[in-house]
């Protein structure tokens, strides 16, 4: 039997547009939550064509990571009584056109855009502390290199 630790990884878009951040409002087993557009790293994809994809999946725009925020450790308590550990990488960048008939992913009841105040005064609707951490760091400009973090090819295979 496998014991070994295995982190869930994850990206997420910090997304600013004219003072506000857009997150998602979304469904969970603890009710309804605000989050960033964010999800799991998928088998053959890199870090930044995951959070394209996932941002266009939950919130219906187009994103380009351009810049990573930075990364994150976290772990969540879940109502069953579970941890998950999350490895959350997160990420700005340009945001696209939006595409008003693409249906949102399972689980996305609508997309938000709030202040930063908003967001500060929201926490207790929060999926995880990472929306407001991820948000804060974006305000105080951390920006990296997208080729901060590599990406062998032979991970595409």
């Amino acid at each position: 039997m496998d014991t070994r630790w295995k982190p869930h990884v994850t990206v997420a878009a910090v997304i600013e547009r004219d003072g506000r951040f857009l997150l998602v409002e979304e469904q969970t087993d603890d009710g309804l939550r605000l989050n960033n557009p964010a999800g799991h790293l998928d088998s053959g994809e890199s870090l930044p064509h995951a959070c394209t994809r996932e941002t266009l999946e939950e919130t219906a725009f187009a994103f380009t990571p351009r810049a990573l925020v930075g990364i994150y450790l976290s772990r969540q308590q879940r109502s069953d009584g579970n941890g998950i550990t999350y490895l959350r990488f997160a990420f700005c960048g340009e945001l696209g056109p939006h595409d008003p008939d693409r249906a949102l992913d399972t689980g996305i009841v609508r997309t938000v855009w709030m202040t930063p105040d908003e967001i500060r005064t929201s926490t207790a609707r929060h999926r995880s502390p990472l929306v407001l951490q991820c948000m804060e760091d974006y305000l105080r400009g951390k920006r990296h290199p997208l080729d901060l973090v590599h990406a062998d090819p032979n991970a595409f295979i």
